[in-house]
């Protein structure tokens, strides 16, 4: 018989085993390895007695969960239709001129994923990104570079 993995298992023993819990347990794997995997995928349809397709659907639904590996920071870029006016197109361009690579492309140094998401709840100050967790709004190219570099700053530092 295959072992479930004891972290999806105590998720599921925290969350229950009912397919409301699925979601939860997905955010809770995210949030630990910074990726979901098809094994991962696998354990927890398993352990809530569902099927894999229910759980990858899920998993590649959200946009904040994310199934295949991407860099320690994920700049996320709001696509909405406010921040477009507001010229998100123009924040997209600085970022891939920036980082050299373009939308849903990770740098080769594996410190940046550059994506677009949906609405972030920022429409009032757009342009609006989140790196990872941390909100970032009323962008211009300029802010952008700011931004950016100070996260590779920090990360020279680190490395130091």
């Amino acid at each position: 018989m295959l072992q479930t993995n004891e972290t999806i298992k105590k998720l599921a023993d925290k969350f229950g085993r009912k397919e409301e819990s699925l979601l939860p347990i997905l955010e809770n794997v995210y949030e630990q390895k910074h990726i979901i995997s098809e094994d991962d995928m696998v354990d927890i349809a398993r352990e809530l007695d569902i099927s894999a397709a229910k759980v990858y659907g899920t998993a590649t639904f959200y946009s904040f969960l994310e199934t295949k590996k991407c860099g320690k920071y994920v700049i996320r870029i709001c696509k909405t239709i406010t921040c477009m006016m507001h010229g998100k197109n123009q924040i997209i361009k600085e970022l891939e001129e920036l980082l050299k690579v373009n939308l849903g492309e990770t740098t080769p140094d594996g410190l940046f994923t550059l994506k677009e998401t949906n609405c972030l709840g920022q429409c009032h100050k757009g342009p609006a990104m989140l790196i990872n967790d941390a909100p970032f709004t009323e962008l211009t190219p300029g802010k952008v570079r700011d931004i950016v570099n100070k996260y590779r700053q920090e990360e020279k530092q680190v490395a130091s």
